[in-house]
């Protein structure tokens, strides 16, 4: 058996948690000559398995056991005692936990795991899987021994866990200096924009689902971590997963997690993002893209708080506030069968909805300010300024692509303006036409306007009922076309459809270029 002094300066450099506790359980469970072993910590109402060795182990890490229910590790913890238990004989033996181990335990050693200034934060339990129960040594020599070693073991670990929580406080300070200085921040100062932002605030106070909607590029990510972060739950994870980026299968498997062998290539358990954010937020991005197949388990988690991971017999129970979001009409999805009712009525209980930036044309000068600094800081260049011109013409834009059309062109500007102010004659031609054309819909003397044959809503020539559908459905594609030059890609994305979607229509009214 190593002396003490050797196993002090085995551990002494090793600064990461989760390696410690592995090079510490192993060389324990060598000197016993035994087959399983386990650290235990205890953490607010349950004790938690943050390490385990040897046959199943994987069954075991991760296990989380309520202080109220009887467990060895829960004894010695309270009592700081080690102790002996023979499963199926001691009441304190916990056999839930080994319910799924084709092995079980025949004999257990638990000894406490104790800090300098003498209080129990843990428990270390040497295991023995033999029918014969020979292979652990009780002679009181040897335990006296081996709780010494754990003692120098704790130590280390104490110092491993103090180095690591100090890391995790300098990294949330540089976040949130990093924030401070103009990261991930809402900025306006305009009726709509200052309407969305107090209801946004008083959504924060609850814990029930908030479906944030908006055209793309407004922002809909930003408000949901900022909800978060005004939120009872703001020390907690805030995850994301977007709903459209992946196959269906790998999504079930993110949001739900799997166990190993549930499928091939499942060599080993994961944990999915419900699980991971227990007590956090769970943000769900383009949820309208979601399969309507996988949407009724989503409703089981919003309606019993419960999650079952792939190839699991068991469920879990989880606490996640859940925001989704989606450009998408889900109103119209329902109603054409593309998407549950009872998860949009589940997901929708605080709806809320972020202005494009048409709406809220008073922010642009602030916005604009904005990212010139955020941008000139990042790329440590000094910070432009507009002239009245070109900050006229921003104003008039159309902004289909909303805050990160705006935000991208001030990335654009950075780069190919070589002067200190920004002027008309730096701004990209698709932005220049649209801002000479006035605001969509309105002349320069704030007069409305047809936006397809630029024919005046005043003029009597002018008149819905005197159009079909077809009509008028072909002024706006090609308001949309001469606006981007016939790309089509973009004057799509201006219209809110898809590319492939917005083609086929042009196929179907007859419209090429040239037409």
């Amino acid at each position: 058996m190593p002396t003490p002094i050797d196993l002090f300066r085995s551990f002494s450099h090793e600064l990461d948690p989760a390696r410690l506790q592995g090079k510490f359980l192993q060389a324990l469970m060598a000197l016993e000559g035994v087959e399983r072993g386990s650290i235990w910590i205890r953490q607010e109402d349950h004790y938690i398995c943050t390490e385990a060795a040897g046959t199943e182990c994987e069954a075991v890490k991760g296990v989380r056991v309520p202080r109220e229910a009887p467990s060895v590790v829960g004894w010695v913890i309270e009592n700081g005692r080690m102790t002996v238990a023979e499963p199926g004989k001691d009441y304190r033996h916990n056999g839930e936990v080994e319910q799924c181990l084709a092995v079980k335990s025949s004999l257990i050693l638990c000894l406490p795991l104790v800090l300098r200034d003498g209080r129990v934060f843990g428990a270390v339990q040497i295991i023995d899987t033999t029918p014969s129960r020979e292979r652990l040594n009780l002679d009181p020599e040897n335990l006296r021994r081996i709780q010494e070693l754990i003692d120098i073991g704790s130590v280390a670990l104490d110092n491993a866990l103090t180095y690591r929580r100090q890391q995790e406080e300098a990294e949330r300070l540089k976040h949130t200096l990093a924030w401070i200085s103009a990261e991930d921040r809402l900025i306006g100062q305009s009726p709509a924009f200052q309407q969305m932002r107090e209801r946004m605030e008083s959504f924060a106070r609850t814990d029930f689902p908030v479906l944030v909607s908006g055209e793309s590029g407004t922002g809909k990510e930003l408000v949901a971590r900022s909800i978060h972060r005004l939120s009872p739950r703001k020390d907690a994870a805030f995850l994301v997963q977007n709903c459209s980026a992946i196959p269906e299968s790998l999504l079930e498997s993110e949001l739900f997690g799997y166990r190993k062998g549930a499928f091939s290539g499942a060599a080993k358990n994961r944990v999915g993002l419900f699980e991971a954010a227990d007590g956090g937020t769970l943000f769900l991005d383009e949820i309208g893209d979601m399969p309507f197949n996988l949407q009724a388990r989503i409703l089981r988690v919003i309606q019993n708080g419960e999650v079952k991971p792939l190839g699991a017999t068991q469920t879990k129970r989880v606490d996640v506030r859940l925001i989704s979001a989606t450009n998408r009409d889900l109103r119209q999805m329902v109603a054409d069968n593309q998407f549950r009712q009872d998860l949009f009525f589940r997901l929708s209980v605080l709806p809320l909805q972020v202005p494009p930036l048409r709406q809220r044309r008073e922010d642009i000068p602030l916005l604009l300010g904005h990212f010139l600094q955020k941008e000139a800081g990042r790329m440590q260049t000094p910070v432009k300024r507009f002239s009245p011109e070109a900050l006229e013409s921003l104003r008039r834009h159309a902004w289909a692509g909303n805050v990160r059309e705006l935000e991208n062109l001030i990335r654009y500007l950075l780069v190919v303006t070589e002067g200190e102010v920004i002027t008309p004659a730096d701004l990209p031609a698709p932005v220049l036409s649209a801002a000479g054309a006035g605001l969509p819909g309105e002349s320069r003397g704030g007069e409305r306007r047809a936006v397809g044959g630029g024919r005046r809503a005043s003029d009597p020539a002018f008149h819905y009922g005197e159009r079909n559908w077809e009509e008028v459905e072909r002024d706006y594609a090609m308001y949309q076309l001469n606006r981007f030059k016939w790309n089509i890609s973009q004057a799509a994305r201006a219209a809110g459809i898809n590319r492939s979607t917005f083609a086929s229509r042009l196929r179907r009214l007859g419209i090429r270029k040239g037409s």
